[in-house]
């Protein structure tokens, strides 16, 4: 069993881009979790089904080209902006590895996030290539 967690604000234009994955994966083998802002709140479903691997997708300011999609090292999480949440991923990441196989943060550059309902077509563009990638197992390349 592997597990998608996605985070993020819906209320937020493309704050919105981890849940809007979450709501729209669906695969065999993968259990996919609208987050919403408190990812936190759902550890206790990682660490009750171990899965072999946790990836949290989050709109994530890097620097990069709106929906731009990297893989994001653990030791990289603490200098980005990411989405509008109260625990900081790095700390969630150190609470879920020990129950995980494996922990992605997969973050997409959003172009714009402001009092606005809906993605922006590069983030609608940027999750859906993301859902893709991860049905097929391929994965991104990690933030330089």
């Amino acid at each position: 069993m592997n597990i998608l967690l996605g985070v993020g604000n819906e209320l937020r234009g493309d704050d919105g881009i981890g849940v809007f994955v979450a709501k729209h994966f669906y695969a065999e083998g993968w259990k996919a979790i609208d987050c919403g802002m408190l990812p936190e709140n759902y550890s206790s479903v990682v660490r009750k089904e171990r899965p072999e691997l946790l990836v949290i997708v989050d709109a994530t300011d890097m620097g990069l080209e709106p929906g731009s999609i990297r893989a994001i090292p653990k030791e990289k999480i603490g200098g980005l902006a990411l989405s509008t949440h109260s625990m900081p991923l790095s700390l969630l990441i150190d609470l879920l590895e020990p129950h995980c196989g494996k922990v992605v943060l997969v973050g997409i550059q959003p172009k714009t996030i402001a009092d606005t309902v809906g993605l922006s077509p590069e983030a609608q563009q940027a999750a859906e290539k993301a859902i893709e990638k991860l049905k097929s197992s391929a994965f991104f390349p990690p933030l330089a």
